[in-house]
């Protein structure tokens, strides 16, 4: 297995690392490009923005090699109870999806539209057989196993956690490096959890894939990811997390992916919140603002390096309490979560001083 792990990250790595420099140059060709118009846009000048391309080439290239290869070696059996009906709802979901993304990135459309897009491929990942089978509520006996809700429950996650991420692209490096920290706890919970290989293999491409594109996207970025790369992350994450969690554990397939994608969920909810109270509509949800945890950051004086750290610390720690939990129980996990807590609290302090000197001498 660890072999097929390393060849499927190396090849995911390589092929969106070397297919970023293609994505610039297409986005120029086609103008696909973001420009500084706006007072919440953090960067100042003209940048290509179809670098997500590159993060779905890699991805693709290598997980539907490694699925082949490996069904050839009898390593995996896709033809099982249909498996790869599900396979082929997941690759129409992101083709849908990335047909939506590309006219958004090039011209730009209606977030609504946008919306319908991402139902589309929910529903193609839904209706091909892939789905929250069931529902333990922690701390409970309840079991919640209607097949109607299940399915509605199944397309609101994917949605919700396709829309946590594209609302985190905000800074160089951000979503990519938030997003590369959750794909690799997940493939560590779903190894844990001897989870199915396809997920595993699936979590490793996406890891892969990110990491070859990072290079190109943190600060100062050459490219932006664009809706086609934060939409199929998202929606790529949501999914194998249904994919990966073993049927044991059916209370942590929501526990564990809500841990590890706790970041960007609590920032999309809050949100949600924000606008709806703010704008006094459900309307003015679509309103992009300047509230979100990086803006936050960024205006307490720290610069877009130094606040993309600080949310990627935040996203592992919440990672690594997932990972614990699963391993060690409860009490391990907290007690590690206090600690990271109170050494933060204390270099929290220690930077505004700094801060605060800083400003005096100028």
């Amino acid at each position: 297995m660890w072999g097929d792990i390393a060849i499927t990250f190396l090849l995911a790595f390589i092929a969106a690392y070397v297919c970023t420099p293609y994505t610039v140059r297409l986005a120029r060709k086609v103008k696909a490009v973001d420009r500084p118009k706006e007072k919440r846009k953090i960067h100042k000048k003209v940048m290509p923005r179809l670098g997500g391309i590159a993060i779905v080439f890699g991805f693709l290239i290598s997980a539907i090699y490694l699925i082949i290869v490996m069904t050839i070696e009898g390593k995996i059996d896709i033809l099982t109870n249909n498996y790869y009906i599900k396979l082929l709802g997941f690759l129409a979901g992101i083709l849908i999806l990335e047909v939506f993304c590309y006219f958004d990135d090039k011209k730009g459309i209606k977030p609504i539209i946008k919306l319908i897009g991402q139902l589309l491929a929910a529903l193609a990942v839904v209706l091909s057989g892939t789905v929250i089978d069931k529902i333990a509520i922690p701390a409970s006996s309840t079991v919640i196993i209607n097949e109607v809700f299940l399915k509605v429950f199944t397309v609101i996650w994917i949605i919700g956690i396709t829309n946590a991420i594209n609302l985190t692209d905000g800074l160089d490096g951000l979503s990519t490096g938030i997003s590369l920290i959750s794909s690799i706890c997940l493939l560590i919970i779903f190894i844990i959890n001897e989870s199915p290989i396809i997920s595993i293999i699936f979590a490793t491409a996406l890891a892969g894939a990110l990491l070859g594109f990072l290079p190109f996207n943190f600060n100062p970025a050459r490219t932006f990811m664009g809706d086609t790369g934060s939409n199929f992350i998202g929606f790529t994450l949501s999914v194998i997390s249904i994919m990966g969690v073993a049927k044991t554990y059916t209370a942590l397939i929501i526990v564990a992916p809500l841990l590890v994608l706790a970041l960007p969920i609590f920032d999309t909810s809050f949100a949600i919140i924000r606008r709806i109270i703010k704008g006094k509509s459900i309307r003015a949800v679509f309103r992009a603002d300047r509230g979100h945890l990086h803006h936050k950051l960024m205006d307490k004086g720290f610069s877009q390096k130094q606040a993309v750290i600080i949310l990627y610390g935040i996203s592992a720690t919440f990672g690594l309490f997932a990972i614990i939990l699963l391993e060690s129980g409860f009490w391990k996990a907290m007690s590690f979560a206090l600690l990271v807590i109170a050494i933060f609290m204390m270099g929290y302090k220690d930077i505004f001083k700094i801060k605060k000197k800083k400003k005096k001498a100028e």
